[in-house]
């Protein structure tokens, strides 16, 4: 049996264990979110069904082999935009699952400008639905003008509200209500996404990812406190969820003050 790993951490808000480009490419007022470009979507579907989809295809179900739980919720999650909340504990398994959990689905990933910043990878990543965080105020504008067509064009909006990677994580981290203010400004449905990590019946690894949902918005509240109310109900179902893991590859330690 493989030895578990260990790592220390100090910050659970702010510490990232997964890779970074040497140069991040900075997400400002020219960075161009929009691609209806007739030639750029062409580009985009192209390379989304033919490249992308197999890929993932064959990582998700063959190589990773991961279950999706509750797929009966798909059916209605399939008429209309959505948008998904999800752990982070994957590189691969968190790009290349949910492209293949909602198929035929446009699933658009929330990334910040790591997911971007590579050659040549970093186009196809943003063809393939990468849609990083904005760092001024222009940006800004644009990337929640796109976030919201994309919703309307009944995609699946995946954010990541820990917002960094943990690989093999088994818990769920504190996260703050930010990136819920989504589904209080766009007034759509929200869903869980909880990648947990399990023995089977040889005590090897077993990937299991429960979709739950959908979470409304509670009537009578302001965005803000809408916000905070489904970031702490999802949040507490994220937390029920983890609990199902019983494999442990990576064991996380807080360093001592």
């Amino acid at each position: 049996m493989k030895k578990t790993k260990t790592i220390y951490y100090s910050d659970p808000l702010n510490e990232d264990f997964g890779p970074t480009p040497r140069n991040l490419k900075k997400i400002t007022g020219n960075y161009r979110y929009n691609r209806d470009n007739i030639f750029v979507r062409l580009f985009d579907f192209l390379t989304y069904r033919f490249i992308l989809t197999p890929i993932a295809f064959i990582y998700t179900k063959v190589i990773a082999r991961i279950k999706l739980a509750n797929k009966h919720l798909l059916k209605d999650l399939k008429k209309e935009g959505v948008i998904v909340y999800a752990n982070h504990t994957h590189a691969q398994a968190d790009a290349f699952g949910p492209p293949v959990h909602f198929f035929p689905k446009k699933v658009t990933l929330v990334t910040n400008s790591a997911n971007v910043s590579l050659p040549i990878l970093g186009n196809l990543t943003k063809a393939w639905g990468a849609l990083p965080l904005p760092e001024d105020y222009t940006a800004s504008k644009r990337f929640v003008k796109e976030f919201e067509l994309r919703l309307k064009r009944k995609g699946v909006m995946v954010i990541y509200p820990e917002a960094h990677l943990w690989p093999f994580y088994t818990g769920i981290r504190p996260f703050t209500h930010n990136s819920f203010s989504y589904s209080a400004k766009f007034n759509v449905k929200s869903y869980a996404l909880t990648s947990t990590y399990q023995k089977d019946k040889k005590g090897k690894l077993k990937r299991v990812v429960y979709l739950d949902g959908p979470f409304l918005l509670k009537e009578g509240l302001s965005d803000k406190e809408q916000a905070i109310a489904l970031r702490d109900e999802i949040y507490e179902v994220m937390k029920k969820r983890s609990k199902l893991s019983t494999y442990e590859k990576i064991k996380y330690v807080k360093r001592n003050k």
